[in-house]
């Protein structure tokens, strides 16, 4: 079974609409979004749910790829999915770790109970976060409760530490944020909360602006956006070196990066894509995808089956799989994306 030799992970998308939050740049739940509404009017369901007899076959399958990570959702909350607590099982059964993107609400148990499960199996657990403050926290996030999460996040890193300090196995904690105009200008401040409360690392990406009214909220869309962008990342870093983490490390800062004139219209040619021949995204109706750009968009890269009739393997040995690690750059989805690097 031959597969490309950098393919390490794959992302799950269990349970997309169930979300107990609003956030004003979800493709799905934003106020601004009419998607769950024009899915239950196209097909007549009202949330798409994962099999979990697909979930365990994803696993199969994985495990014979030799890939590293699973992702368990980056759409809607994962802690919602019924039985999401068998995957730390199938973690362990298979020897794939997971790497979990929550909310930080911890829905339905006690921080303590989830910390105790995801802990011991996960990698990375990142967690949305988009302000220094309740303020800000509550626009980006409508639903959330900033100071009960900023609990959250404490308590979930005193299990982790005591983790560490009886097995030797460390499981990182970040910060994922969406970078906004009307949230980055507490980006140095989300790094020092981040330090102070033992978050090893913030990370992010730039705004994909799936509604009109978010399209002002883009560093890209101009000169003077990048510009300042470019002064939040200056800030940023300086916060690094300033606040330290209890263990005496800096956190650490991915993507934080200043952007370059041009950047409104297309990424520079020679920025290469972060998932193609290392990643695969299956849906929760168990489509295929190659990378995470928003479902509508993604489609014009073109079709790649499903897991109910055709194996992972077989996706990435495809002509139209192959065709398009040659030439995405030719792609107009691919020439403004985001991600690349």
């Amino acid at each position: 079974m031959s597969k490309p030799k950098d393919f390490w992970r794959i992302t799950i998308d269990t349970n997309p609409e169930d979300c107990n939050l609003h956030c004003i740049m979800c493709e799905e739940h934003s106020p601004y979004s009419t998607f769950i509404a024009d899915l239950y009017k196209n097909t007549g369901v009202k949330r798409r749910r994962m099999p979990f007899e697909w979930v365990v076959q994803i696993f199969e399958q994985a495990q014979a790829l030799g890939v590293k990570e699973i992702i368990p959702s980056t759409m809607g909350e994962p802690l919602l999915y019924k039985g999401f607590e068998q995957i730390f099982d199938l973690s362990e059964q298979y020897g794939i770790k997971i790497n979990l993107t929550t909310n930080g609400t911890f829905p339905k148990k006690p921080v303590e109970v989830w910390a105790k499960l995801i802990v011991p199996q996960t990698t990375d657990i990142k967690i949305s976060w988009n302000a220094a403050t309740a303020k800000t926290a509550e626009e980006v996030m409508p639903g959330i409760n900033f100071e009960q999460c900023v609990d959250h996040v404490r308590r979930f890193v005193a299990v982790r530490d005591q983790h560490f300090a009886e097995t030797g196995y460390y499981c990182r904690v970040s910060f994922q944020l969406t970078f906004m105009q009307n949230n980055m200008h507490e980006l140095a401040d989300i790094i020092k909360l981040a330090a102070s409360l033992g978050v090893d690392r913030v990370k992010g990406h730039q705004l994909w602006d799936h509604f009109d009214e978010i399209k002002d909220l883009s560093f890209r869309k101009d000169a003077q956006s990048m510009a300042q962008w470019n002064q939040y990342v200056e800030e940023a870093y300086a916060a690094r070196d300033q606040y330290l983490l209890p263990n005496g490390k800096a956190v650490l800062l991915e993507n934080i990066v200043p952007l370059t004139a041009g950047a409104a219209e297309a990424v520079p040619e020679d920025y290469d894509c972060p998932f193609l021949n290392k990643e695969l995204w299956v849906s929760a109706t168990g489509k295929i995808s190659p990378c995470c750009a928003p479902d509508e968009q993604r489609q014009a890269l073109g079709d790649f089956g499903s897991i109910q009739n055709r194996s992972l393997v077989e996706v990435l040995q495809s002509k139209a799989y192959v065709e398009l690690v040659e030439n995405y750059k030719e792609k107009p989805l691919c020439q403004g994306c985001t991600m690349r690097k």
